[in-house]
This record gives C-alpha cells, sequence and structure tokens, in this order.
C-alpha cells in the first residue's frame, strides 16, 4: 500500500511583503533534509491575510505563481498554498496545487470570511478541488471553510471520495479552540487524514496566530501538532492504515445522501 509524504511550513509571514515572504519560504524549503512529495505553505503565504487585493493581487502569470512552479520543477515536489489572485477584474484567495512539472490545478476559497471582510474583497469560488497523487486523493480547502462540514463532506458513491483533507489558514490564536476541535472533527465523521498548516506570528492587524498546526488520522488521533513557534514538519501518511480503519468501521456506508446546491 502506498504512502504519501507531506511537509507542513507553519512559518510567520510578513505582512504586505511578497518578496520578503517568498526569500523566506525558498529558504525554508531549501533546508529541507528530509525527502518530501507535497509541502504546504500556508494561505496567502506571499502577503499574510490582507483586505488589500486591489494592490497586491497578482494574475496566475506574476512572479508569486511563477515561483510556485520554479520551485516544485527544482525541488520534484507537489507546492500548494494560497495567494491572491486577480482573474477577469475578480478577485481570488486562490489555493494553487503545483506539480513539478509545471501543471497545476486551483481551488477558490469557497466561504469567505464576512466577520473580517473578505466577502467585500474577494469573489468566492464554487467548485471543490480534489487532487491526484500516487493512488492518494487529496480534498483541498482554506481556512474559514472548515466551519462548514458539508462542504467537505465525502459524498459517497463508489467507496469514499478522497482519503486526505487539507487546510491552509491564517487562523487566530483567540479561536484556536475551534480551530483544533473541527480539524479532528473532519477527521473523524469523513474517516480520513486531516492536515491543517496555519500561519505563526503577529499580522498587519496585530492579530496573533499560534499556529498549531496539526495532522490528524481517521480516527481523530493526533499525529502532529505544533502550537507557537516556526516548523517545518515532515511526516508519512500510510494508505494501509486509513483503509484498514474504513474495512473495520464501514461508517461512511450508512452515510446520509445530499446534494449541494450553488445559489
Amino acid at each position: 500500500m502506498s504512502t504519501l509524504t507531506f511537509t507542513l511550513l507553519q512559518q510567520p509571514l510578513v505582512w504586505e511583503d511578497k518578496a520578503a515572504n517568498i526569500q523566506h519560504f525558498s529558504s525554508v524549503i531549501n533546508n529541507i533534509q528530509q525527502r518530501t512529495e507535497v509541502v504546504v505553505l500556508p494561505e496567502m503565504f506571499s502577503t499574510g491575510f490582507s483586505m488589500r487585493p486591489e494592490v497586491l493581487a497578482e494574475t496566475m502569470d506574476g512572479p508569486t505563481v511563477s515561483w510556485m512552479r520554479n520551485t516544485a520543477a527544482e525541488k520534484k515536489i507537489i507546492l500548494t498554498g494560497s495567494v491572491m489572485i486577480e482573474e477577469n477584474g475578480l478577485y481570488h484567495n486562490r489555493l494553487i496545487w503545483m506539480l513539478p512539472n509545471g501543471d497545476y490545478g486551483y481551488y477558490d476559497k469557497k466561504h469567505c470570511f464576512g466577520y473580517a471582510g473578505e466577502d467585500r474583497h474577494y469573489t468566492p469560488g464554487s467548485k471543490r478541488l480534489i487532487a491526484s497523487v500516487k493512488g492518494w486523493r487529496i480534498n483541498l480547502q482554506i481556512c474559514y471553510d472548515l466551519r462548514f462540514p458539508v462542504w467537505a463532506r465525502q459524498q459517497q458513491q463508489d467507496g469514499p471520495e478522497y482519503d486526505v483533507l487539507l487546510y491552509v489558514a491564517n487562523w487566530p490564536e483567540r479561536r484556536n479552540h475551534a480551530w483544533k476541535t473541527l480539524l479532528q472533527a473532519r477527521a473523524i465523521e469523513n474517516q480520513c487524514y486531516v492536515i491543517g498548516v496555519n500561519r505563526v506570528g503577529r499580522d498587519g492587524n496585530d492579530i496573533y496566530h499560534s499556529g498549531d498546526s496539526m495532522v490528524v488520522d481517521a480516527m481523530g488521533t493526533v499525529l502532529y501538532e505544533k502550537a507557537h513557534g516556526e516548523d517545518a514538519h515532515t511526516i508519512t501518511l500510510e494508505k494501509q492504515s486509513l483503509e484498514e480503519t474504513r474495512g473495520k468501521l464501514p461508517f461512511l456506508k450508512d452515510a446520509d445522501n445530499f446534494s449541494i446546491h450553488h445559489g
């Protein structure tokens, strides 16, 4: 049975300074010692969670996506994280899944964080992205999406839809109990691995982020957790243990059928 190795980059972000952040992440990625396959950056890794896309957003041809493409190719990794993207006059909080060969998929955050005014600056997406690598399927989501279980829910046809649910985030410490609880809940209810990668440090609005990045297995057991402080943690997930959990406890086959209507 296959394995898949992720490196979670829980790092501070320099507020609205793309060059400084890209330089920092280049250095962190260059210093990864272990073999890895997927490197995960936080939400809005080049800017922090800023409501100024009119000034800071780039196109898909811009320097940040180019850096992702070059880094993935040079390191022979998949590189993922979210950035501000402008497309057809609209702004998106877009998670990019960049392959080593330069191909990519993307997911536009569906649930814009109205509490911080994200819905006034960014246009939500309407499609999920489930990426495939080495026989694994990975459901890619962003921060506030974590609060909406229907959007993440396994939609059963011939067995589970995905194996890993991945969140990139700028989630403040003052609500970290929700973050930690919901990451574990999503793993249990969807019988999947869950990975949450959050930033650390204060942002430009003086909001503190304690990280609390986490990897959880399908039973809700925490395999990795890091509070405060930067970290670059590499972990290998085992397909076999996931299949054993699903085989012994076939709860998903009793799940409710539903469909999501896009209003």
